[in-house]
């Protein structure tokens, strides 16, 4: 496998200095890949994450700083290194103030710029060399789920608690464990709780543990998952279904580190670090009395919110084909595929219960399938219901025209007749969408095979 390279979008509107650049970081080990202005960067952007951007401020159209506004908005973390032959103190002085990384004046030094977006990729993101094992489960191409994993990798390093939102089915549990496989405790254990599946007066024994004689049924003393999770990590699913009296015990727990086993006169020391996923809007929770704001609070110090399926459709063929693969494997049917008119079913369908229900069409689709290509009307039977198709472009907002063609485009591999015919469109008339937001159907062919993760 070959070493992992870093990185960096560089943004310039002079081709001679975009040049210099693209060779100076080339040079210096890094995955480099250019455009000449800010509407080609966010097409990039839509394809692959990099781990650091260096623009120019002034540029036609979209300047620079424009360009870092379009950029935080949906990826606050990514660190943005502005250049400029035209910068002022006060300038520099409100870029960084908005969130802007570093600020450096043309004519450049070379290592001061290598030095600069070394330092933006040692504090923003995955230190240079490090494998991609931490996100093994989580196959994504989607630019909103790679804005939630380099998250997720960052504060991987810290203690401080996570709270993972989302809905039923997303992947909640998959981003925690590669949370605790990237951390300093990952070679201890990862213990996993559903609080809405134990019953009320089991929870907390479950959690703390209880003494012989605690209880009608305890007949020896026994360790709870805090205990279990010693020197790891404890994830606490469906936390917004916990019982208000014990919210109040795991807030102690919390703030104390010290546990007291049901039954016990005595303290036991925990370490662990705590990730919390729910579906609920725990803020709702707190407004109706339902759940501690106190006990919020200690929970979030990070908040991730996994998007829903139906939000990133660019990731359905790379799921579904994985999904059959392993299916396939299972029910020894090597040949399985799905027809093109299935696939943009699987596309285009409103998925309510996210990738869990993405895998059981999947395989229901298998195991109804009489042929080795799987029709669509398969397919539709196994989605039980008539699919929600994706809103028409005419119908669609402008502002949301881009990410509409950059789903399209990742899903049919930037094939151009598959993606108009999803869109409603002809060649003609999908091209010159295409050319308003600076998408290159190439971009997202390449993506395909050297930008999907699966790692």
């Amino acid at each position: 496998m070959s070493p992992y390279r870093p990185r960096v979008l560089v943004v310039d509107d002079d081709a001679d200095l975009l040049q210099l650049i693209a060779m100076r970081l080339s040079a210096a080990g890094y995955d480099v890949a250019r455009v000449a202005s800010g509407e080609q960067a966010l097409a990039q952007l839509a394809v692959s994450r990099p781990q650091v951007v260096v623009t120019d401020l002034r540029m036609e159209g979209m300047d620079g700083m424009a360009l870092f506004d379009a950029i935080h908005r949906e990826s606050p973390t990514l660190p943005v290194v502005i250049l400029t032959a035209h910068g002022t103190i006060p300038e520099a002085v409100t870029a960084t103030r908005r969130g802007v990384f570093s600020f450096l004046t043309k004519p450049f030094d070379g290592k001061v710029l290598l030095a600069t977006v070394a330092e933006a990729l040692r504090l923003s993101s995955m230190p240079a060399g490090d494998a991609e094992d931490w996100r093994a489960e989580i196959l994504t191409r989607s630019a909103a789920m790679e804005a939630v994993l380099a998250q997720a990798r960052r504060v991987a390093d810290s203690e401080a608690s996570v709270c993972i939102r989302g809905p039923s089915g997303a992947g909640k549990e998959l981003l925690a464990r590669a949370i605790h496989r990237a951390s300093r405790r990952a070679g201890a254990p990862f213990i996993a709780v559903n609080c809405s599946a134990i019953p009320e007066g089991l929870l907390e024994s479950e959690l703390f543990g209880h003494r012989k004689g605690a209880f009608t049924g305890a007949v020896a003393d026994r360790q709870g998952l805090f205990q279990a999770a010693h020197g790891g990590t404890l994830f606490l699913d469906e936390i917004g279904d916990m019982p208000m009296a014990l919210q109040v015990k795991l807030l102690r727990a919390l703030e104390e580190r010290v546990i007291r086993p049901v039954g016990a006169s005595d303290t036991a020391p925990v370490n662990v670090r705590i990730i919390t996923a729910t579906h609920r809007d725990l803020e709702a929770r707190i407004a109706a009395g339902e759940f501690r704001e106190d006990f919020y609070y200690r929970l979030s110090v990070v908040k991730l919110e996994v998007p829903p399926l139906a939000a990133r459709s660019e990731d359905i063929p790379l799921l579904a084909g994985t999904f059959l693969t392993r299916a396939a494997e299972r029910y020894v049917r090597p040949n399985l595929v799905f027809s093109p008119e299935a696939m943009e079913l699987l596309i285009s369908a409103a998925w309510p219960g996210n990738v869990r229900q993405l895998l059981n069409v999947v395989e229901r689709s298998v195991v109804l399938s009489s042929t080795e290509i799987i029709p669509a009307s398969i397919v539709r039977e196994s989605l039980d219901s008539g699919a929600a198709v994706l809103t028409p472009l005419d119908e669609a907002r402008r502002a949301f025209e881009r990410h509409y063609l950059v789903r399209i485009l990742k899903a049919t591999n930037g094939n151009v007749s598959r993606a108009a015919r999803l869109a409603g469109r002809n060649r003609t008339e999908f091209y010159r969408l295409l050319e308003r937001h600076a998408l290159e159907p190439a971009m997202f062919k390449s993506s395909a095979s050297s930008d999907t993760h699966t790692a």
